[in-house]
């Protein structure tokens, strides 16, 4: 267990200095999120920023987003009035992001958009496309 969360905690950094780079915003890891149920891993510093985090890193070989990481992402937005994003990564593999289609569609139009709730899976350059896009 101790391993497991160290992982997770290094690639939760990971993923927050990578989204600097490429957003300007700057993200804390959630502490809170293994003492409370139905929260984010990461915390932007703009309120502006669209989207929950669900930070995952496994060693288990996967094709797609965890339905059971999904559901998790999507319990939390919804408390938090945000859209869900788990942000994943397999060993040895580039990290992967999985928004819905909807979502996806709400960000670029920056409108409405009533679509069936699919999902989307992009990387972290296309997730940060979305949430400039989103954020404007």
């Amino acid at each position: 267990m101790v391993n497991s969360r160290n992982k997770g905690s290094a690639f939760e950094r990971r993923v927050a200095a990578e989204l600097f780079d490429l957003l300007g915003v700057k993200f804390s890891r959630d502490l809170e999120q293994y003492r409370k149920c139905d929260r984010g891993d990461l915390i932007p510093d703009d309120d502006a920023f669209p989207f929950l985090i669900e930070a995952k890193k496994t060693s288990r070989v996967l094709t797609a987003c965890d339905p059971a990481w999904w559901q998790q992402a999507y319990r939390a937005a919804l408390a938090a009035e945000k859209r869900p994003a788990v942000i994943w990564a397999t060993d040895r593999r580039p990290i992967r992001v999985t928004v819905s289609l909807k979502d996806t569609m709400e960000c670029i139009s920056r409108g409405r958009w009533s679509g069936a709730s699919h999902l989307v899976e992009t990387n972290l350059e296309g997730f940060a496309y979305l949430c400039r896009e989103g954020m404007c």
